[in-house]
């Protein structure tokens, strides 16, 4: 489950348990600044295989399951 996955990638990159991570967290909540998206995005691109341009503002972690989606279909 894609979920699964970025859970896991998020909670490995902030060095916590993946049971921290809800689909409804928030980025700030998490302490995710936007170095840390940058960084997130590119191991996600590299562990899913997909190419992301980040076009838009995103605020919670359901917010980048749902464009990583997009951008696998």
């Amino acid at each position: 489950m894609l979920f699964d996955q970025i859970a896991a990638i998020v909670a490995e990159h902030l060095d916590c348990d993946v049971e921290e991570i809800k689909r409804e967290s928030t980025f700030e909540s998490l302490g995710i600044d936007s170095l840390d998206a940058v960084e997130l995005v590119m191991k996600i691109e590299e562990e899913l295989g997909v190419q992301m341009d980040l076009d838009r503002d995103l605020e919670t972690v359901d917010e980048l399951i749902k464009f990583v989606e997009e951008k696998m279909n």
